[in-house]
C-alpha cells in the first residue's frame, strides 16, 4: 500500500515541466503576481517565490544566498512531498500547499488557485492565509456628501464600488478605491519606499492595510530607480538664452562662466535661460525668473510660501497602528496561529507592560466623561497603563491602584450601556442613530473605550443583543435579521410589526398607507398586489432599519473596536467571542474560584505536613461563601485576594497564587488555637498572591478570613 502510494506521488511529480512550479504546477512568469520564478537546473526544479511564502510546510532555514531565498532544497522536496497528498479545494488536484490559517478550517489550495477563490495571504508576519470565510475584509466608510468613485485609481478603468475581494480602498481619504490586481502591480513597481495612495499620497497607514489585505510590497527601491541611466538627463543644466532678441555673438547656446553672457536659469522652473546683457539686467543678478513664471505666481516671480503649522492629528491615529516590520524576505519557523479562548486571544493583544502610565482624573462616578477626555487627548496612547484617580472622597477609599482601575472600568462599560450610543432593554442593547453622537463622533470613542477595557481587564461585555453582534461581526454569516430583533417599543418598530402581522390585502395596504413616509425614506413604497409581498417588504424594511441608515454609526463603532487589534481578533473568530459581548458575565463559583488559584507548598517537610489541611479548609469555605453560610461572598473574596470583582475577559495576570502564612512561634501542646488567635490572610493585589493562614482548626481559618475580608470590603466605594 506504501509502494502504491509513494509510485504516485513520484509520478504525479515527475509529469510536471521543468518550467512549471513544483508547488502550484503553473508555469506563468508574472513576477508581480506570483514573484519571481526562480529555476535551478542542476535540481531540475522551478518554484514561484509566494508560493514559497505561503506555503505552511516549508521555512527559510538557510543564508539568503543558500537555495531560494534561503530555502533549502531539501526542503524544498520535501514540501512537495507533503503537499502532494492534500487536494485543491478549487482545481481537485494534487499538491495543495496553501491552508487556511484558522486551525478548525481544512480548506487547501495552490496559490494560484487561491487567487481565483478569494484567499488572501498576509506578506507579513508569519505569513499566513486565509480563506473567504475568514479572511480579512474592508467596511465601507463615506460621510453622505462623498459620494463613490467609478473609476480605479490606478488604471482609470471603470469599477464598480462594491467593497469586495478584487475591489480596494484606501483607509485613509476612502476616496481612492482601486483593483486587487492594480495595487499589486502598482505595489511591485513602487516598492517600499514609493508605495503609497496615489490620490491623499498616505503611506504608512495605506501599506499596513495593504499588507493586512494580502498586497505583496517588496523590500527595494522602486523599479524606475533601478533602470541604469535612468536619470542621466537630471545631470544637464539648461545653457540657452530664450530672450526674444540675443545680443550674444557666440549665439543662444553659448554661456560664459561670469559676466554679462553668463546664460541665467529660471530659479523658479529652471528650463528657461537669459544672458544677463540679452534682458537688461546688472551684472551681479543671480536671481532671475521668466515671464511664464512671473505670471503664474503673484507677478513679482515670488511663490506664496506654505503654512507650516503641524498637520491635524487624524482620530484614527487612536489604532494605534504599528510600523511596518521588515519581514517579507523572511519567513521563519514558528508556532501558526490558532483559536482559542477569548481569555487567551485578548492576552495576545495586550500591550508589553512598560514605565509609561497615563493619568486619569474621575470626577465623583463619571466614568465616561473621563474615558471620553482620555481617548480624545492628542497624545493618546493606547498602549500605555491606566493610573485611575478619583477626585472626590473616594480618591483614598481604594486598598491599591488595581483595585481603583477595576472600579473605574466597570464603571465606564456600566454607562456606556446606558449612553445615547445604544438603545433596547437592559443586556441585549442595539446601536442607536443620535445626529449629535454623529457630529461628536462619539460612536468611534465608544468603541475605543470597549476595546481598551476589554484588553485592560473589564469583565465580559455581556449587553449587546445578538443582531447588533451580527450587524458588527457577520456572525451567524448571511442570518437574516427579522422584526424580533429590532429595538421593542420604538416608533419604526411598532410600524413594521403592525405590517408584518398584516392578516389580509386590506390591512396590509392599510398599515403601508399608514406608514408611507417611511416607506418613502427606506425605498420601499412600492405597490402591493398580494399578502405574498410581505414578507418581502417586511425584510427589505428591517434591513434598511437596521443597516442602511446605520450605516455610518456601525462603521465609526467597527474603528473604534479596531484599537489595539480587538476587532480583528473577533472578527477572526467571532463564535468564540459571542459570549463576552452578548451574554452577562457567568455566576461565580467555589469551583471556579479554586481552580483559578495556583497553590505553592512549601518545600520543607514539617511545614508542608501543616499547609495541606488548610487547602481543604480552603476548598471547603469557598462552598460556603456560595451558599451564603458565611458573613461574605465569593465577590468579596475574590475583590480582597486579586483587585477585581468579576473575573476579566482577558483573564488575571499575573497567574493567582496562593502560599502560607505560618504563625512566628510554635504553641505547646494543646494551645494550638490561642496560638491561631491575630492569624490573617494577607494580599498582594499587585501580584495576585493571597496567603492563607495556617491554622489548626476550620473554625479559627474561617473566622480569620471573614474578620480580615469584612475589613477590606469597609474600606471600598458603595455602589451608588
Amino acid at each position: 500500500m506504501k509502494k502504491k502510494v509513494r509510485r504516485s506521488q513520484v509520478s504525479d511529480t515527475g509529469s510536471i515541466g521543468e518550467d512549471c512550479c513544483v508547488l502550484c504546477r503553473f508555469s506563468d512568469d508574472d513576477p508581480a503576481m506570483f514573484g519571481e520564478k526562480v529555476t535551478l537546473k542542476e535540481h531540475k526544479l522551478s518554484v514561484h517565490y509566494f508560493c514559497l511564502l505561503t506555503s505552511c510546510g516549508v521555512y527559510q532555514r538557510g543564508e539568503e544566498d543558500e537555495g531560494v531565498f534561503g530555502f533549502l532544497v531539501d526542503d524544498i522536496k520535501q514540501e512537495i512531498r507533503r503537499s502532494a497528498r492534500l487536494t485543491c479545494c478549487s482545481c481537485k488536484k494534487k499538491g495543495a500547499c496553501v491552508g487556511c490559517n484558522v486551525r478548525s478550517c481544512r480548506k487547501t489550495v495552490h496559490f494560484p488557485c487561491g487567487r481565483k477563490q478569494s484567499f488572501i495571504s498576509q506578506f507579513t508576519g508569519l505569513f499566513p492565509s486565509y480563506c473567504p470565510d475568514h479572511s480579512p475584509t474592508q467596511t465601507l466608510c463615506v460621510g453622505s456628501d462623498l459620494s463613490l468613485p467609478q473609476s480605479c485609481s490606478v488604471c482609470l478603468d471603470s469599477i464598480d464600488p462594491v467593497l469586495s475581494y478584487s475591489v480596494l480602498k484606501c483607509p485613509c481619504c476612502h476616496a481612492s478605491w482601486f483593483h486587487r490586481d492594480c495595487v499589486q502591480r502598482q505595489a511591485h513597481s513602487a516598492g517600499l519606499f514609493f508605495f503609497r495612495c496615489t490620490l491623499c499620497n498616505n503611506k504608512d497607514s495605506f501599506q499596513e492595510e495593504m499588507l493586512r489585505l494580502g498586497i505583496y510590497i517588496p523590500e527595494r527601491d522602486a523599479s524606475w530607480e533601478l533602470e541604469a541611466n535612468a536619470y542621466s538627463e537630471l545631470l544637464e543644466v539648461y545653457k540657452r538664452c530664450d530672450a526674444l532678441a540675443c545680443l550674444c555673438n557666440d549665439g543662444p547656446m553659448h554661456s560664459a562662466k561670469t559676466g554679462w553672457f553668463e546664460v541665467i536659469r529660471c530659479r523658479l522652473c529652471g528650463s528657461r535661460g537669459t544672458h544677463r546683457k540679452c534682458s537688461g539686467l546688472k551684472l551681479d543678478t543671480r536671481d532671475w525668473a521668466c515671464s511664464d513664471c512671473t505670471q503664474a505666481t503673484d507677478g513679482k516671480a515670488s511663490l506664496v510660501a506654505s503654512p507650516q503649522g503641524g498637520q491635524r492629528r487624524s482620530r484614527l491615529s487612536k489604532h494605534h497602528l504599528s510600523p511596518i516590520h521588515s519581514s517579507i524576505s523572511c519567513k521563519r519557523p514558528s508556532l501558526p496561529v490558532r483559536s482559542g479562548s477569548p481569555e487567551e486571544l485578548l492576552q495576545a493583544l495586550a500591550p508589553q507592560p512598560g514605565p509609561l502610565s497615563v493619568q486619569v482624573e474621575v470626577r465623583g462616578c463619571e466614568a465616561l466623561s473621563a474615558g471620553l477626555d482620555l481617548v480624545r487627548r492628542p497624545d493618546f496612547d493606547p498602549t500605555h497603563a491606566l493610573s485611575i484617580r478619583f477626585r472626590d472622597e473616594k480618591q483614598t477609599a481604594f486598598p491599591s491602584s488595581e483595585t481603583a482601575r477595576q472600579y473605574f472600568l466597570k464603571l465606564l462599560v456600566q454607562q456606556i450601556q446606558d449612553s445615547v450610543v445604544f438603545e433596547g432593554p437592559h443586556g441585549s442593547k442595539n446601536l442607536a442613530l443620535d445626529s449629535q453622537a454623529l457630529r461628536e463622533d462619539l460612536y468611534f470613542d465608544v468603541g475605543c473605550l470597549l476595546a481598551l477595557s476589554l484588553v485592560h481587564g473589564v469583565p465580559p461585555v455581556g449587553f449587546f443583543s445578538r443582531a447588533l453582534y451580527q450587524c458588527l461581526f457577520n456572525f451567524p454569516p448571511n442570518r437574516p435579521l427579522a422584526v424580533t430583533h429590532m429595538t421593542p417599543d420604538t416608533h419604526f418598530t411598532r410600524q413594521v410589526s403592525r405590517i408584518a402581522e398584516a392578516e389580509s390585502l386590506d390591512e396590509l395596504k392599510e398599515a403601508t398607507a399608514s406608514s408611507w413616509e417611511y416607506l418613502e425614506l427606506a425605498g420601499c413604497n412600492r405597490p402591493i398586489s398580494s399578502l405574498k409581498d410581505r414578507e418581502a417588504l417586511v425584510e427589505d424594511l428591517v434591513c434598511f432599519t437596521m443597516i442602511t441608515r446605520m450605516q455610518l454609526p456601525l462603521q465609526r463603532f467597527r474603528e473604534g473596536l479596531q484599537t489595539l487589534g480587538v476587532f480583528d481578533q473577533v472578527q477572526l473568530f467571532p463564535s468564540a467571542f459571542c459570549g463576552v459581548f452578548c451574554e452577562a458575565d457567568d455566576h461565580l463559583t467555589a469551583q471556579t474560584l479554586a481552580q483559578l488559584f495556583t497553590v505553592h507548598f512549601s518545600q520543607q517537610e514539617d511545614r508542608l505536613n501543616r499547609e495541606t489541611p488548610v487547602v481543604t479548609f480552603w476548598r471547603h469555605f469557598l462552598l460556603e461563601c456560595e451558599v451564603g453560610r458565611s458573613s461574605i461572598s465569593l465577590q468579596d473574596l475574590l475583590l480582597f485576594a486579586t483587585g477585581a470583582e468579576v473575573l476579566p475577559t482577558a483573564g488575571l495576570l499575573p497567574t493567582p497564587s496562593i502560599s502560607f502564612l505560618h504563625p512566628l512561634s510554635s504553641s505547646p501542646p494543646g494551645t494550638e488555637e490561642a496560638g491561631d488567635e491575630g492569624l490573617f490572610p494577607q494580599r498582594e493585589p499587585s501580584s495576585k498572591h493571597l496567603l492563607l493562614p495556617v491554622t489548626s482548626s476550620y473554625q479559627a481559618f474561617k473566622s480569620s478570613m471573614e474578620q480580615a475580608v469584612s475589613h477590606h470590603m469597609h474600606l471600598l466605594p458603595m455602589e451608588s
